[in-house]
């Protein structure tokens, strides 16, 4: 009905080859096990007989919740009540005769209950949005971003990276990155050749293979001649050359659109808009404005696909607002506009969006030690500022039904009247919670989003505000067509996780970070700077020494010891050393197939010329992407993805630590393959020449020494002059020398796995 695919169906086949008698929207209706929403066609295989009219049934409202019995659910009850009775309506559902015509173009739009005519207002005018558009839509795609993609406070080398905005953090004016991406293009967006950005190349290099298979419409990137491996799949320059983007959540229960001012990549989840060359920031933001409206939320859910509840993997919704909806830029093309814009008030929201990015819990961790007088402060605000924006969201919304036309009279506060509003304070919270009071209506809305239903207007606000909103109140219950957009379907949500979670994690991300300070996991043996693997008390007693530590591991977990917050910390940030102790069997044997293949692309890397490695790349297979089955932790699994990307922020040796210190010992992620190959060699030292310990024991060291081995020599392999030698060839010799002395061969390393695990008591012997 509204994809891209459906226009031939709905304008050759149904227009023409299909004589269509019904069309029946049972989107609202509960269908057990389908969540996506449906629509049912009845129809002959003949032109012969076409009425001049189709019998329809047009969705209002959704099942309130999902019915024992599915027959019995209201929706479908009203479907099969009305479908005999055109120009019958029920809340659920209306029942017409409508003219073929109507439905002979794409795309459909089946709401019934009078949103047809709101529709013919909205779009009365002959302006639309692509008069002012030079380019929508996706601007990157990296086709693989599991080996691009990256976490903030990553220990991972790269020498650029840049934000990414996805759809998911792209709400109430507001984007809040949380990934980074490699990002391998100068300030021109020309790509870089891969042999000037050697961190690059190394971090990439394992997936080489996975990246030249990539496709591009239909493609491979590698018999693409003007795509390099090591970049995106689809990089549209001209959404990125200009700083300002209008940047959308392609998929969401609501309306998110926010200005950006540069510096950010946009992936396939957050398409952009571009306005026209000389556009100015006022022209963006009073066009933010109208498409964060309640009516540009309206129009948006008519003309756009209906994922269900499921976001992109469809999923059964228990109230309409819970629907997620793919809005594109194809469909923005035709948003219209009205004569005038609400600019005025959209430049004050975005304002105050800007100030409520610097005073969030991570924004003064940024900023400074999170002490509880800051945070205290940048709290007050926080509550203030967001109250704010969503008074002034409601100016916005009723100022824009004047300007559609919608209402003949402009119900707008003066700006020095309106008060802040918290959730559940709206006009159309206060209609709503009255017919919950009057059970009239059954809804979750307060509950999931954390607010009190009121059913009388606040005692603080002026005389003026309550007029203004038992006015709106008014024209809500008496006024079809602002009753059908103000409702929780069309109304911004607001939805946030709360300053407690946020503070929570900025804490958690500040200590984290502290305990990655680089002079922590370093010490100088015979001049040399040396890796130093710490166990988590040690780590602990060195960050004890911190005051500032202190003052915050207070905050994060009150009046707990810092050893055990610190192994907190650490638990779910950390990655065995050695593949035996990361993987399930069924990973291990992908792990044997991505081995193979990097030695392939070794030999690869060795050959004389282009031509030849370009002959020699075609025997190598794409290795088996993993699951999170593969992994034995789902920590491991999100730390590595199913590329294996290393992203976690430590490196640990499980079961190595002395044996007077029964806590966790680690290393830092940040230290290359050479200072992870060290730290192995000294602990193989320490362990078997100051604590005795035997073969059996050393073991899993040594095995994870020759697993890292090809990694040192593929990037260390150079004679180094402070060395006296090949890093390589150190490291080689010294494994050698401790697998003869305690005679462990090549098969005893590899097949080496960890003990299981027991469950419950012992068995008695």
């Amino acid at each position: 009905m509204k994809r891209e695919f459906g226009k031939k169906m709905i304008e050759k086949l149904f227009a023409v080859e299909v004589n269509l008698t019904n069309v029946i929207d049972t989107s609202g209706a509960y269908i057990p096990g389908h969540g996506t929403p449906t629509v049912i066609l009845i129809g002959r295989n003949t032109n012969r007989g076409r009425a001049g009219t189709i019998r329809t049934i047009m969705g209002i409202r959704g099942e309130p919740s999902a019915p024992v019995n599915p027959r019995d659910g209201f929706v479908w009850q009203a479907i099969v009540g009305q479908v005999n009775r055109p120009g019958s309506e029920s809340q659920w559902v209306t029942a017409a005769d409508t003219p073929r015509s109507s439905l002979a173009a794409f795309p459909w739009s089946l709401s019934g209950g009078g949103a047809g005519d709101v529709m013919g207002v909205i779009e009365s005018g002959k302006v639309t949005l692509d008069h002012m558009l030079s380019a929508s839509g996706f601007a990157a795609i990296t086709a693989e971003d599991d080996a691009f993609f990256l976490p903030y406070g990553s220990s991972a080398k790269v020498e650029a990276v840049r934000s990414v905005v996805t759809g998911d953090v792209v709400r109430d004016y507001q984007t809040e990155p949380d990934v980074l991406s490699v990002w391998p293009y100068d300030d021109d967006l020309r790509t870089q050749a891969i042999g000037a950005l050697p961190e690059t190349y190394r971090h990439l290099w394992p997936n080489r293979r996975v990246l030249q298979r990539r496709k591009r419409f239909g493609t491979l990137i590698e018999d693409i001649p003007s795509l390099q491996w090591h970049e995106y799949g689809e990089l549209y320059r001209d959404k990125l050359r200009t700083p300002l983007s209008v940047v959308f959540a392609f998929v969401a229960t609501h309306n998110h659109f926010v200005l950006d001012r540069g510096g950010k990549v946009f992936n396939r989840t957050a398409p952009v808009i571009k306005l026209t060359d000389g556009a100015s920031e006022a022209d963006h933001l009073q066009l933010l404005g109208l498409l964060n409206s309640s009516t540009g939320c309206f129009w948006l859910k008519r003309v756009s696909f209906d994922r269900g509840n499921g976001g992109i993997g469809g999923g059964i919704a228990s109230e309409d607002w819970e629907r997620f909806y793919e809005f594109t830029g194809t469909k923005l093309q035709e948003f219209p506009l009205p004569s005038a814009y609400p600019l005025e008030l959209s430049r004050e929201i975005d304002g105050l969006a800007q100030r409520l990015a610097t005073v969030t819990p991570a924004a003064v961790a940024a900023s400074g030690v999170p002490t509880r007088e800051r945070l205290a402060a940048a709290r007050d605000e926080w509550h203030s500022v967001r109250a704010r924006m969503v008074a002034l969201q409601e100016e916005l919304d009723w100022q824009v039904y004047s300007l559609y036309g919608l209402l003949d009279e402009e119900l707008i506060a003066p700006a020095g009247l309106v008060p802040e509003l918290k959730l559940g304070e709206r006009a159309f919270e206060i209609v709503l919670a009255r017919k919950v009071a009057a059970a009239e209506a059954e809804t979750q809305w307060f509950a999931r989003h954390g607010s009190t239903p009121i059913t009388e207007l606040p005692g603080h606000w002026s005389d003026e505000y309550r007029t203004m909103v038992e006015r709106r109140i008014a024209v809500i219950e008496g006024n079809r067509n602002i009753g059908l957009i103000e409702r929780p379907e069309c109304k911004r949500r607001w939805a946030s996780e709360g300053w407690d979670a946020m503070q929570a994690k900025a804490l958690r991300d500040w200590l984290l970070d502290r305990c990655e300070a680089r002079e922590l996991w370093y010490q100088h043996v015979d001049g040399l700077e040396q890796p130093r693997p710490l166990t988590t008390a040690q780590l602990a007693d060195e960050l004890r020494r911190d005051d500032d530590v202190l003052t915050v591991a207070n905050l994060y977990a009150p009046g707990q010891d810092l050893s055990k917050v610190i192994a907190g910390l650490v638990a779910d940030e950390h990655l065995p050393h050695l593949a035996a102790l990361r993987y399930k069997d069924s990973g291990l044997a992908k792990r044997a197939d991505w081995e193979q293949v990097w030695d392939l692309q070794r030999q690869e890397d060795a050959l004389p010329d282009e031509a030849a490695r370009r002959e020699f790349r075609k025997g190598i297979p794409v290795p088996p992407k993993y699951t999170s089955a593969d992994f034995l932790k789902t920590s491991y699994w999100r730390h590595r993805g199913k590329l294996d990307v290393p992203k976690e922020r430590f490196v640990s040796y499980p079961g190595a630590g002395r044996d007077g210190d029964p806590s966790l010992l680690v290393g830092w992620a940040g230290w290359d393959h050479r200072e992870q190959a060290q730290a192995l060699a000294t602990l193989i030292v320490a362990r078997e020449q100051e604590d005795g310990w035997a073969a059996d024991r050393l073991l899993p060291l040594v095995a994870g020494l020759r697993e890292i081995l090809p990694w040192v020599r593929q990037w260390h392999g150079e004679f180094d002059p402070e060395w006296g030698a090949s890093p390589a060839d150190i490291y080689a010799g010294f494994l050698a020398e401790t697998t003869n002395r305690l005679h462990l061969t090549n098969d005893a390393l590899t097949s080496w796995r960890p003990a299981k695990a027991t469950r419950g008591r012992r068995a008695k012997q």
